[in-house]
């Protein structure tokens, strides 16, 4: 026997009837219709919007704002990318050049996924420790980056 499409129908329990409101006591939805006794939301198109608690100040103005989202866009490179780039010195730009990060990227970080055996000098690019490890196996060398200063929060005053 083939199926159609007049023949389908959902499965059983899947689907419930339509509550049939303001239908008497017996059918359990009568006189209120479920909607309680008076208030806004026993009117007909009255209720509040999303986060309004009736006036109070809303939890989501009570609590301090938090956190920032930086704008540094880092990418992620693959080990087995870095043969796309030519030359072994490996830099943003050479990776830039090479097509394996976008023009974008403000910094990119080297993470162990494939493999590689030509050597390669990384400069100002970040490496996982086990990409670290696999390109220093491979007999290349990666320069550490150098660390931004960290602001102190008592800084000494100048005297005059």
């Amino acid at each position: 026997m083939t199926m159609r499409l007049n023949d389908m129908k959902p499965a059983a329990g899947s689907r419930k009837n339509r509550l049939r409101v303001g239908r008497g006591a017996s059918a359990g939805q009568g006189k209120t219709c479920g909607r309680g006794v008076k208030g806004q939301r026993a009117r007909k198109g009255g209720y509040h919007k999303v986060g309004f608690e009736g006036g109070q100040m809303p939890l989501q103005r009570r609590l301090p704002k938090v956190g920032f989202r930086s704008k540094m866009f880092t990418a992620e490179v693959r080990l087995d990318e870095l043969l796309k780039v030519e030359g072994t010195v490996v830099d943003i730009d050479a990776l830039k050049k090479a097509n394996v990060i976008p023009t974008f990227a403000d910094r990119a970080k080297v993470v162990l996924s494939g493999e590689i055996s030509k050597a390669f000098t990384l400069k100002g690019i970040g490496a996982t420790k086990g990409a670290k490890e696999a390109i220093e196996k491979a007999g290349g060398t990666v320069e550490a980056l150098p660390e931004p200063p960290k602001p102190s929060k008592l800084a000494p005053k100048k005297q005059a």
